[in-house]
């Protein structure tokens, strides 16, 4: 033991280094160099300091409902009744302009235009078209906020998806929800400020994977905790076998002393995240299974969500444990639902996927607006693009299928802020390029920063000799939607 005591002691570590080295003023510059961010902190001057908005938020706290597979806006909230006339004709090219197709349609000699085979109506005092799938949010339109006019940069779903959650195509960038956690905290000490649900619908799935929802090169108390639907809701925060919580204190506790004693040799500021995690698990270890027991729910808020809404790991579900987990003080509530890849069969898998989500997204907002909190959380709706004018393959009534759009899709947003009975932006009547009020995914993230109280510009952090930020060098607020 005294070996290896002695052993660690000779390490050379980067504090060592400092310390001994601060007494030559060149190795004080040679320091400067090589760890500014220790030696002047990882934040920029302007960066914004953790836990403080810069001006009176709108918002407190984010539920993102993300449709993962991108649901096509011409089957749900984007009437084109010209598509149904042209119904077969041919794309013109003059619409087109030479656009970039996915590996998918690039083979197709011929681009068939096709029409919805669902109903639109419109609704409310606004009068937005909703597609005859989704009832239920037909009834609620005056609280929601429709953006028409979304576009992105990617066009595969891989760089699309990690481009809407963390602001850019490539991976190793902090999450929204990350960013959210570093610039604001948690408002409940005996949670994390940003977790992760999953569900998976009947239509065609894509992946979804740690990367969407990772801190990046934030510290890693940042990270979105995924709550399953399994006997253990967060995995490893129960007690091991033969263990109380009592024990699992005092093993916390000489954890906590080993930790500091490293953290005082080293210098390593993770090691003090890793304190504060095995401290937060602790503290979930009583708060948790509260939270995730949905069978204490009233009868009223069930037939709201739908009785999915008592089978755990079901979109429902996790629309409610959204809403008590936002209650609860979460910051940013991440749940993705898959399924909406529809290439082939849409017709088909369009109404199952919307049988799966129409009835609990619109309880969600009816339920936050009855206990006073639809004011100040912000709930998203959406996927990472949209879907062609034209067929996908052989144009076939009854298993026609549509590619991947970026140039416009729709989202909704509601509450925390945002003007409600809104319809935003506009797309040509082919439904193929915007016409009016372009959004793109940056102006999206600084809107959001903006009505939780942060100025997108400043929320930085320095990593690599440079500031990032979630809207990279990007992004404008959108008026249009800011009640």
């Amino acid at each position: 033991m005294e070996q290896q005591e002695k052993k660690f002691r000779l390490n050379v570590t980067r504090r060592r280094f400092l310390t001994g080295a601060g007494l030559g003023i060149g190795s004080a510059a040679l320091g400067t160099l090589l760890f500014k961010d220790q030696l002047f902190g990882a934040h920029d001057v302007q960066s914004l300091p953790l836990g403080i908005a810069q001006f009176a938020p709108k918002a407190k706290r984010i539920i993102y409902l993300f449709q993962n597979g991108a649901p096509s806006q011409l089957e749900t909230f984007d009437y084109k009744p010209l598509l149904n006339k042209m119904h077969g004709e041919e794309l013109p090219a003059s619409i087109r302009m030479g656009q970039r197709l996915t590996g998918m349609t690039a083979y197709q000699e011929k681009f068939p235009l096709v029409g919805s085979t669902f109903e639109f109506s419109q609704h409310g005092q606004s009068g937005a078209w909703v597609s005859e799938l989704f009832p239920h949010m037909a009834s609620i339109v005056d609280e929601l906020c429709f953006i028409r006019s979304m576009n992105t940069e990617a066009i595969n779903h891989d760089p699309a998806l990690t481009f809407f959650q963390t602001g850019a195509q490539q991976g190793n960038r902090p999450s929204m929800g990350a960013w959210v956690s570093y610039g604001l905290g948690s408002e409940n000490s005996n949670m994390p400020s940003f977790t992760v649900l999953l569900s998976r619908g009947r239509g065609n799935g894509q992946g979804v994977y740690s990367k969407l929802w990772t801190n990046g090169f934030l510290d890693s108390i940042h990270q979105g905790v995924v709550f399953s639907s399994g006997e253990d809701p967060v995995l490893y925060l129960n007690n091991p076998p033969g263990h109380d919580r009592q024990s699992r204190r005092d093993m916390l506790d000489q954890l906590e002393q080993f930790n500091a004693e490293s953290f005082e040799t080293i210098g390593d500021p993770e090691i003090n995240n890793r304190i504060q995690q095995y401290e937060m698990s602790y503290r979930m270890q009583s708060a948790v299974p509260e939270l995730t027991d949905l069978t204490k729910e009233s009868d009223a808020t069930i037939k709201l969500y739908g009785p999915d809404c008592l089978v755990p790991g079901t979109y429902a579900a996790n629309c409610l444990l959204a809403r008590k987990l936002s209650e609860s003080g979460v910051r940013f509530v991440q749940l993705y639902h898959q399924g909406w890849d529809t290439h082939g069969n849409l017709a088909g898998d369009m109404r199952m996927q919307a049988e799966d989500v129409d009835r609990a997204s619109a309880g969600l907002i009816k339920d936050l607006k009855q206990r006073g909190l639809l004011d100040e959380t912000l709930v998203i709706w959406g996927g990472e693009f949209g879907r062609t004018n034209y067929c996908q393959g052989k144009l076939d009534a009854q298993n026609y299928g549509r590619d991947h759009h970026p140039k416009c899709f729709t989202l909704w947003v509601a509450g925390g802020g945002i003007r409600p009975g809104t319809v935003y932006g506009e797309t040509d009547e082919f439904g193929y390029n915007i016409v009016k009020d372009p959004v793109s995914v940056h102006d999206f993230h600084a809107t959001l920063l903006h009505l939780m109280g942060i100025d997108h510009e400043q929320l930085t952090y320095r990593h690599l000799g440079r500031r990032y930020r979630l809207t990279d060098v990007a992004g404008n607020i959108v008026p249009g939607i800011i009640a």
